[in-house]
């Protein structure tokens, strides 16, 4: 939201220098204009940082799955190289490309840090619940990783129209993909676990 309010407000380059801000790592400037949008977004970011680095820490301290702390750490990584796109954005002057990046990572790290806070809640049950057997083509799982990938493409595409890299209209039409892709995918998944709430609410959620 944060990163949302600079774009909107086209403050973007209203602290024209990084990782300093008019030349001070932590002296306040005059929060004028898109001075406030710019640098409130950096305060932001580096609170996340900081909380990210004490997740990360935490998890490989205290949490026993392998993959779990791998997981911690690819949200440390991600939201590095979002810190470094961000950087990267205002020392390049906007170009769409890093500022689309920067977007997508962003979603990136979101997901991830929404992950880490499922996988590690109470209601969180490694055990695999007993499903029907799925034997159509394409699978429930394909169907899965499918509709991420469209819904990723659709992301870097509607943050590259943001960032006045590119017509409207691919955004638009490969909406109406990501509307198909994701109907199927919800639909297969009730079909085949409605009576499963960890699957089912999701479902009826996205559908």
């Amino acid at each position: 939201m944060a990163g949302a309010s600079v774009t909107s407000n086209d403050a973007g380059l209203s602290v024209p220098d990084w990782p300093t801000s008019f030349g001070y790592l932590v002296k306040v400037p005059h929060l004028v204009g898109g001075v406030r949008f710019e640098w409130s977004h950096r305060m932001v970011a580096g609170s996340l940082v900081v909380l990210t680095l004490a997740i990360a820490a935490w998890t490989l301290l205290v949490e026993k799955r392998s993959w779990l702390r791998k997981l911690a750490l690819a949200a440390l990584g991600t939201v590095i190289a979002q810190a470094i796109l961000g950087g990267m954005t205002v020392i390049f002057l906007q170009p769409p490309a890093v500022s689309s990046a920067h977007a997508a990572v962003a979603q990136t790290f979101f997901c991830i840090a929404v992950s880490i806070a499922m996988f590690t809640g109470p209601k969180w049950v490694e055990e695999l619940p007993q499903v029907e057997l799925d034997t159509r083509r394409p699978s429930l799982f394909t169907l899965t990783l499918l509709s991420i990938f469209v819904l990723y493409v659709q992301l870097i595409l509607g943050a590259m129209f943001r960032h006045k890299g590119m017509s409207w209209w691919p955004h638009v039409v490969h909406a109406a993909v990501v509307a198909v892709v994701l109907t199927w995918t919800a639909i297969r998944a009730l079909s085949l676990c409605s009576k499963i709430d960890a699957v089912g609410k999701p479902a009826m959620m996205m559908l």
